[in-house]
């Protein structure tokens, strides 16, 4: 078939559909209309005529005169008085002979109209006398409807008509394949920038390299900003000589690990003191002292390699720490630490040492008390002498009851089973604090008649049994019903172990198949940890959903946006800045300028740009002025 040809059959396909798609939606929608409007007729008719009635005072001739009465004045299929006992006292039905149809009988029985009864009570004073049912008959509003189809057809057809009439003019110039251009097009309209072989058409190999070029440079600014980024975040957040964390960045950081609804919910926070820094420095020299910094900077880095989200800050002169949040994999202890850095100073031929002191922290527990007891560690340690360690608890324990997997098994299975779950509710806003979505964490009941308990209490146990891909599932499921209730949009997360499920994904597809009608309103979010670590897995999840209508974007992010290569290519649709990363942002003008140039950096992906965990009230506008098209967190007041 020739080029021509293809766009000819291309043009009328799409004529058809949009005329018979264009004429169903006319129908549907005004049969509904002439149904609710024979459904409010019959209500009212009701009432009026129970009025009526109520004022013949139970006499059954004048009451059956009454309905008689009203019968040969309307257009009635049926009118019907019973008793209090639900009885047939009085009953008027019109004679289908008498009924003249006004659309023929095919489109009555292809479109239908439903005349459904209305019915109202019957009393004399508080004494009930029974109720009433009146049905209107349905074949006026079948006329209407069957005018109304003729005339749409119609003027769908002219419009048609001449719609083709211009196409013909549009088609007499297209003289070329555009096969791959289209493919090209059809990528950059999901956000996947790629580049194509250049035709052999001279005309169409123009257009390619142009498209090719653009790809190309959009790349280059994305890795220019990209870098541009990376060293604002490092001027934001990090220690100019370490390249840790800064105290206040490190403070945040923390903050943020106790108060999130994700992860295991406990961990160990240590401080490492280099002792004596003021006589290190006095005997090694000021370079010499900044290289040793370094090294045991590295040093307590290489020790947590193995711990996913550890984090690492210097605090000031020699005092270091590390913040880890438990794992799967065994947490170091303060002891491999103080070993490490012995190492350190004995490679470097340096007498010099340290000590440190920890407190394993849970989840909710505030800032200053995890501190103020790590510092009493601290001090215990130091008291002791050289690589000394002391790990403290905090005074309430958090400690729950210990169960093996298998008991932690059973119960997520249970729960999931039947369904003891719930999504609570947190609202993104936008820059007029306008709903864009509510955030929707899951809350598990593990015992029948325990309390809904957040992720962080179950969802490493639901990694380490393999049931976090049908806890997500059952959360989408949730959320999907949700929105069908009440019309409000609701984001989800998805762990990205549901991710390596080979059976999740197109589970979630099969579900917002079967919901095309809220599936526009469904978010679904992943950490930034999975676009780095799985960017192909994320790439599929976009490539498979977002067609369905339903919005991918990453979460928690920031810190690692700048490492996603082809972040340019995934197709998002949008991205949450951390809490670590925007709080503060109003008297920080250096986190203020990185945050401007991240949003900057997702704005010319064509992203939209959310910030998470906004504590106070004086970042919002501050965020606003960074370019941010919206937030969420404990200062953010939606707008009724």
């Amino acid at each position: 078939m020739s080029l021509i040809r293809q766009i000819w059959v291309l043009l009328l396909v799409t004529l058809l559909l949009a005329f018979f798609g264009s004429f169903a939606v006319w129908m549907v929608s005004s049969r509904s209309y002439l149904e609710t409007q024979l459904r409010l007729k019959n209500a009212d008719n009701a009432q009026s005529l129970a009025l009526t009635l109520s004022q013949q005072h139970g006499d059954q001739v004048a009451m059956e005169m009454a309905l008689t009465a009203m019968f040969d004045t309307g257009f009635y299929q049926r009118i019907a008085l019973k008793d209090s006992a639900g009885r047939l006292v009085v009953s008027r039905e019109a004679d289908a002979q008498t009924v003249r149809e006004q659309a023929p009988q095919w489109f009555i029985q292809l479109m239908p109209v439903e005349s459904l009864a209305g019915v109202a009570q019957v009393s004399d004073g508080w004494r009930a006398l029974g109720s009433v049912e009146v049905v209107s008959h349905s074949a006026f509003a079948h006329g209407q409807l069957w005018q109304g189809a003729v005339k749409t057809a119609g003027l769908l057809a002219l419009l048609g008509g001449v719609a083709g009439l211009v196409a013909t003019f549009g088609v007499r110039g297209i003289r070329r394949p555009l096969d791959a251009t289209v493919n090209q097009a059809q990528a950059l309209m999901e956000r996947r920038f790629v580049t194509v072989t250049e035709p052999r058409v001279p005309e169409l190999a123009r257009l390619s390299r142009a498209m090719n070029a653009v790809v190309v440079r959009l790349k280059s600014t994305f890795d220019e900003q990209s870098s541009q980024v990376e060293q604002l975040r490092q001027q934001a957040h990090c220690d100019p000589l370490t390249g840790l964390s800064h105290r206040r960045y490190f403070m945040t950081q923390v903050g943020a690990e106790l108060s999130k609804e994700e992860g295991s919910g406990s961990g160990v926070l240590y401080l490492i003191r280099l002792m004596d820094l003021a006589g290190v420095n006095r005997v090694l020299g000021h370079r010499t002292t900044d290289d040793l910094l370094q090294r045991l900077a590295k040093g307590m880095v290489e020790v947590s390699s193995g711990v996913s989200g550890a984090v690492h800050g210097r605090l000031n002169g020699g005092d270091f720490a590390v913040c880890l949040t438990t794992d799967d994999v065994p947490l170091p202890s303060a002891m491999d630490y103080a070993d490490a850095l012995r190492q350190v100073f004995v490679q470097q031929a340096v007498n010099a040492a340290v000590v440190v002191g920890g407190v394993q922290w849970v989840r909710g527990t505030s800032l200053q008390q995890v501190l103020a007891t790590a510092d009493s560690a601290l001090a215990q340690a130091e008291s002791r002498g050289a690589f000394s360690v002391e790990v403290a608890e905090l005074p309430d324990g958090g400690a729950g009851s210990v169960m093996g997997e298998d008991a932690w098994r059973a119960r997520l299975q249970a729960a999931v089973e039947a369904r003891r779950a719930k999504l609570v509710q947190y609202p993104v806003v936008d820059r007029a604090l306008l709903l864009v979505h509510h955030e929707c964490p899951m809350r598990l009941q593990l015992d029948g008649n325990g309390d809904f308990e957040p992720a962080a209490n179950w969802l490493p146990m639901a990694l380490r049994s393999g049931l976090i891909s049908q806890i997500d599932e059952l959360a989408v499921t949730m959320a999907i019903e949700a929105i069908r209730e009440d019309q409000q949009p609701r984001g989800i997360n998805l762990s990205p172990a549901s991710l390596l499920d080979s059976g999740f994904v197109p589970h979630v597809r099969a579900l917002l198949a079967n919901a095309p009608d809220v599936a526009h309103l469904l978010w679904l979010e992943v950490a930034e940890t999975a676009a780095v670590e799985r960017f192909e897995l994320v790439r599929e999840l976009c490539k498979q959903l977002r067609p369905l209508g339903a919005r991918i974007g990453l979460e928690h992010a920031g810190a690692r946006l700048a490492k996603i290569n082809f972040l340019f290519e995934a197709g998002l649709d949008y991205v949450k800045l951390d809490p670590s990363v925007v709080q503060g942002v109003s008297h920080d003008p250096s986190r203020s300028a990185f945050v401007s140039a991240t949003v900057s950096m997702l704005h010319g992906l064509g992203l939209q740009v959310y910030a998470e965990g906004v504590t106070e009230t004086a970042d919002i506008f501050a965020l606003r002025q960074c370019g941010m098209d919206g937030m969420t967190g404990p200062a953010v007041r939606l707008t009724a």
